[in-house]
């Protein structure tokens, strides 16, 4: 039996190391913005208007904040694991259109555009049998 035959049996230990990295980078990511406060919210939302969105910044702000820290420790855990892989995606998303928008080159924007493409992938494959979800 092939090498890598044999490491498809942990396919399940994978999306946990998978999850627990990510999940604890979204955090620590989200954190900063989640204390940030109305102003920081505010800040951050304002990136929508690059989608055309103009209305509430505070409220994109600040659930743009809640989807990285709180959702961050949602993935590691395996809880709600679909809607919030799609949510940070969605998130990774307007930081890529920010990046863009602003002038900035791909490279600028390829950490968003890289955990995006991460995020749909994980939002495809479901969280694994080691997660909350599947409890």
């Amino acid at each position: 039996m092939p090498l890598f035959t044999k490491l498809s049996k942990y396919n399940n230990t994978a999306l946990l190391l998978l999850r627990i990295g990510l999940g604890i980078m979204m955090m620590l990511h989200g954190y900063p913005k989640l204390a940030g406060g109305t102003e920081r919210w505010t800040k951050l939302g304002a990136s929508m208007s690059n989608l055309g969105i103009h209305f509430a910044p505070l409220a994109w702000g600040f659930m743009a904040a809640i989807t990285e820290s709180i959702g961050g420790l949602f993935l590691l855990l395996g809880l709600f694991f679909r809607p919030v892989a799609l949510l940070l995606m969605f998130t990774m998303i307007v930081a890529a259109v920010k990046h863009l928008s602003a002038g900035e080159t791909i490279m600028d924007a390829s950490q968003a555009i890289e955990l995006g493409c991460v995020f749909l992938a994980m939002f495809i494959m479901g969280p694994g049998k080691y997660s909350i979800d599947k409890a």
